[in-house]
């Protein structure tokens, strides 16, 4: 850790971020530094504390929670374990839009801060958040990204999307002067088009990062470019993959690309960050001291393998509690198996991507995000794809192939899909020049625009 980074880390930003601005944010990085050591035991049982504290206020101060609850005879009392808090109901987007303001606790509402989410699948959600919860998200995110090497004040490039809008100058001011301090620079990837990937290759030769931190999808076009092209840039000490799924066969492009690490986060919105990977890189650490997450099956039960839907609690947003949400998207729990690295919180094998986007066919085969991905690593020449699903007995397959693309890679890939979906769907392969980036800057893999 160089002079500059210790001085920001034990000096200026707690005088900054808890003298003057009255945050709690280092006090709390303290803690979490702390307890990601405890045993997984003690870290159950300090979710559990957390848990209960946050079901009691819920119940007293929640009018949406009390009321729900009470009409189904649950009480907070009630809940004992964690099987029991499975019990109660989950929480949609749909019950967030239709009683939002009685999702926020009645003494806290008047002093609430609000963000919206993305609204990746057509429907933008307003949420509220308390002070105390959003400085405890920054504590979390320090943390995670910090198993990565992302320590703060290392040089870091963002290839993140750009503002929207027209900032004013004192606000274009801050940003300056915070990317200054904290020694960040940003790279638009908003704007990435073909035509301009040189300009964002020799940004990183004259920024020289020892982190990058990105977009899976802008970050994966830019690494096939310049492994098509030959042209190295000067390689950090780490890469964190961010705002979508980092699947295996793009780690390892970016991987030979960059000549670095690359690591796998999960987040959200909502809660920011929810798991992320550590040296190891064998699976993704959820905070679990911070926020419980289940994965459920199709009844909406908790289960401990395979695929499931997500459902998170943020243990400490008391202003508008997320009790139990359901954000869309489906991951893969771990074994209890400990990782090597010491830590006692549990892990996540993978996430899958979104609910929305999982594969269904007329036969009821339900194949989650990250098959085709994980089918089509190994398919020679095929440069970038995105699978379509339109009709329910119908998949699109668009591939963008390389020299190595042959007539037995096209067979492969049939073959494979025969496998598992046998003649229940029908398979069309396009050969396309380029797949779009969605507006957010993302790329989507796996697409279902299936209604229902």
């Amino acid at each position: 850790m160089s002079l500059y980074e210790s001085a920001l880390r034990n000096v200026i930003w707690p005088a900054y971020e808890g003298g003057l601005r009255r945050r709690d944010t280092p006090r709390h990085m303290r803690r979490y530094e702390s307890d990601q050591w405890l045993s997984r035991e003690r870290i159950e049982a300090l979710q559990f504390e957390r848990l209960q504290a946050l079901l009691e206020w819920c119940y007293r101060e929640v009018p949406y929670y009390r009321e729900r609850w009470t009409a189904l005879g649950i009480a907070p009392r009630d809940i004992r374990s964690l099987v029991d808090f499975a019990q109660l109901p989950v929480l949609t987007k749909a019950d967030i839009r239709n009683h939002a303001d009685d999702l926020k606790a009645t003494s806290l509402k008047s002093g609430l801060g609000y963000k919206a989410t993305g609204g990746s699948t057509g429907e933008p959600l307003r949420f509220g958040f308390t002070r105390e919860s959003n400085d405890r998200r920054v504590a979390v995110m320090w943390r995670g990204y910090g198993w990565a090497g992302s320590r703060m004040g290392r040089r870091t490039l963002f290839l993140w999307g750009g503002p929207v809008g027209n900032p004013s100058a004192s606000h274009q001011l801050k940003d300056r002067l915070y990317n200054a301090v904290f020694a960040r620079k940003l790279l638009n990837s908003f704007q990435m088009t073909e035509t301009n990937l040189a300009e964002y290759a020799d940004a990183i030769d004259a920024y020289r990062p020892e982190v990058i931190v990105s977009y899976v999808g802008p970050l994966v076009r830019l690494a096939e470019w310049l492994l098509a092209n030959n042209r190295r840039v000067a390689s950090p000490a780490s890469i964190i993959g961010a705002a979508e799924a980092l699947h295996p066969f793009q780690r390892e492009i970016i991987e030979r690309a960059f000549g670095a690490p690359a690591f796998n986060t999960y987040g959200c919105r909502e809660f920011m960050l929810i798991a992320s990977e550590c040296e190891h890189r064998d699976g993704l650490h959820v905070n679990a001291d911070h926020l419980v997450v289940e994965t459920l099956d199709a009844n909406g039960q908790p289960i401990h393998q395979g695929s499931g839907e997500i459902a998170i609690t943020d243990l400490f947003n008391y202003g508008m509690p997320f009790i139990r949400y359901i954000n869309g998207d489906m991951a893969t729990r771990a074994s209890a198996k400990p990782c090597p690295c010491g830590r006692g919180l549990p892990m996540l094998a993978s996430v899958d991507g979104r609910k929305l986007d999982a594969i269904r066919t007329p036969a009821g085969h339900v194949l989650p995000g990250e098959f085709f991905p994980h089918m089509l690593k190994d398919v020679p020449g095929l440069t970038r794809f995105q699978l379509v699903q339109r009709r329910l007995d119908r998949l699109d397959l668009s591939i963008v192939r390389g020299e190595a693309f042959n007539d037995q890679s096209l067979d492969y890939i049939r073959h494979e899909v025969a496998k598992v979906l046998g003649s229940s769907a029908e398979l069309h392969c396009h050969f396309v020049d380029d797949i779009p980036l969605t507006r957010s800057g993302k790329l989507r893999v796996t697409v279902s625009e299936l209604t229902s």
